[in-house]
């Protein structure tokens, strides 16, 4: 077996290593994801208050971190 013989087959080796690899972490990740909303749904209001009041409170967190950013860089 030459040299170069070699280098494919443990460039294969190494790719198909890898290609497993992430096939597995794909799968992985969907079946917990499915897992974790079966044990934690998404809750919905109706009226849509308390997510106004988080979006207003995410804003202001950002608005003042970036206030704050901006006053150090000075």
């Amino acid at each position: 077996m030459s040299l170069l013989d070699q280098g494919l087959q443990v460039m294969l080796y190494g790719m198909g290593t890898v290609f497993v690899f992430l096939a597995v972490l794909v799968l992985a990740t969907g079946t917990l994801s499915r897992v974790v909303q079966r044990i934690q749904p998404q809750t919905v209001t109706d009226d849509g208050a308390a997510d106004a009041g988080l979006l207003q409170r995410r804003q202001a967190a950002a608005v003042a971190a970036v206030h704050r950013h901006r006053q150090l860089k000075r």
